[in-house]
């Protein structure tokens, strides 16, 4: 019986692939992901602090969610600059209306700015072809708009596609997509519209899944990054690999979890020079260029 297949990509053991080498030499590619989300008041999605059970306004979970927004996000983007860390800003659009400070911050740090739908409160597989294909070619024109050019990548909320994401994503010029864990070196996907890059981005080494569904501790959580960083330098020795580390303002921002992740950030700082810190559209590029 053949099983039912996305068509995306086919198997490839990662021992059996062509070797190659980052930018001047390195063997692993690390970059930060900060997510930047925007929420709806009393509707829709958004993850949870607490169950919401009959609580209609959610204002709990609406307000906790902000604080990443208020005061997070700040905290986050100074130690950055302290350990001169670059990152990748993704984006709901809905946030340029909301505080566009934000990503003014990013933007003059010279950060890449991805596509990360219009709001976290929906989800792509949840909308019909043309709302979906509507959705997509709104957030780009916003984008575009607000930083002179269009973004080169797209992470979906919730991390969801429909069928025909990769098509669409591809038809707005999208280079490379967020969206698939399968990997830690980027692959192509096949689309009607021509192939698109897939950068890893992960769900292990990222906050929610970790913290919010898995009750991870803030500590046990820095000391993933580290030792996924040391194993992953050693395994680079015989393939080139790419790190990501996904945070979101609202939970790493909190005072007590920021003191851990400030130790996972600064032994990250200490290792730069043996590997490339970059963003993801600079690994999407090289990779293509290969």
């Amino acid at each position: 019986m053949a099983l039912s297949s996305h068509g995306r990509y086919h198997y490839s053991p990662i021992t059996a692939r062509p070797v190659y080498n980052w930018p001047n030499g390195a063997r692993l590619a690390v970059y930060i992901a900060l997510n930047l989300e925007h929420f709806s008041f009393g509707e829709g999605l958004g993850a949870q602090l607490v169950p919401a059970g009959g609580m209609d306004p959610d204002v709990l979970n609406y307000a906790w969610r902000d604080y990443g927004n208020r005061v997070g996000v700040w905290r986050l983007l100074a130690e950055f600059e302290r350990l001169g860390l670059p990152a990748a800003a993704l984006v709901n659009s809905e946030i340029y209306d909301y505080c566009p400070q934000v990503v003014d911050a990013f933007r003059r740090r010279g950060d890449e700015i991805v596509g990360h739908g219009r709001t976290n409160s929906e989800r792509q597989c949840d909308l019909c072809g043309d709302e979906e294909a509507q959705l997509i070619r709104d957030v780009t024109a916003v984008l575009a708009a607000r930083e002179g050019h269009r973004p080169k990548g797209w992470l979906g909320p919730w991390i969801s596609e429909s069928r025909q994401t990769p098509e669409l994503l591809k038809a707005e010029g999208y280079s490379y997509v967020l969206d698939w864990c399968h990997d830690d070196q980027p692959s192509w996907l096949e689309t009607g519209n021509g192939p698109l890059i897939s950068i890893p981005y992960p769900q292990e080494l990222n906050d929610i899944p970790s913290i919010i569904a898995r009750r991870v501790g803030a500590a046990e959580f820095a000391g993933m990054i580290i030792d996924q960083l040391d194993e992953m330098l050693e395994q680079s020795s015989g393939q080139p690999l790419v790190l990501g580390i996904a945070l979101h303002a609202y939970i790493v921002g909190q005072p007590f979890r920021l003191r851990h992740l400030r130790r996972a950030l600064e032994h990250l700082a200490r290792s730069r020079d043996r590997l490339w810190m970059t963003r993801p559209g600079a690994i999407a590029g090289h990779f293509a260029d290969l």
